[in-house]
């Protein structure tokens, strides 16, 4: 089978709105030929350029046309196809928690490879290098963006109120899993200072 048909066969089986890199059809051809298979898949319109290597076969709503996949969706794929680690940053991290209002101005991202900008779409991502594997613990999930709030928060500024609200948005058992976690000494004190106040 021809390099061109055999990534036209696994695309069939890629979800739409789902973003995957280059990298995965290499089994099927050369870095050439599977970039050309790619940049003729773009230009008919049957999959979509997101990111320098990353694509995603599109999703369309009747109310919006064309869905653009998650920044973080993106991100994540691109940190898999360079066996790094990454996590939501704090400033994001506290907003979702609705930890604080402000909105960062760019996505941003902690990254165990080097720091970059990189550019999805029309907007600029940073990708910030930290050295501090605590941080990047329970990475892509919400025990890891609560991690990520906490850190950002700081020493002085995780009360009992920003643990309850924390607990309440992860539920019991992503909660465990964020206990569970290799915490510095003033969070360990914290958050068992706070889960004592709240459910003494």
């Amino acid at each position: 089978m021809s390099t061109a048909r055999a990534i036209r066969a696994s695309l069939c089986k890629l979800p739409k709105g789902k973003p995957f890199t280059s990298e995965r059809f290499l089994k099927h051809g050369s870095r050439s030929a599977v970039d050309r298979t790619l940049s003729r898949l773009v230009g008919q319109g049957e999959i979509q350029r997101v990111a320098r290597g990353v694509f995603v076969r599109p999703r369309t709503s009747r109310f919006v046309g064309t869905v653009f996949p998650d920044v973080f969706d993106v991100v994540e794929a691109i940190a898999r196809s360079n066996g790094e680690t990454v996590q939501v940053h704090g400033a994001e991290a506290v907003r979702r928690f609705k930890l604080s209002t402000q909105v960062p101005t760019a996505p941003v991202f902690h990254t165990s490879a080097s720091s970059r900008t990189i550019r999805i779409a029309n907007i600029t991502v940073r990708m910030v290098h930290t050295s501090n594997r605590r941080r990047l613990q329970f990475a892509g999930e919400a025990a890891g963006t609560a991690l990520s709030a906490l850190w950002y928060l700081g020493k002085d500024n995780v009360t009992p109120e920003a643990v309850a609200a924390i607990e309440a948005a992860l539920g019991p058992a992503e909660f465990q899993r964020l206990l569970s976690a290799d915490t510095p000494a003033w969070m360990t004190k914290a958050l068992a200072a706070a889960r004592g106040g709240l459910h003494a």
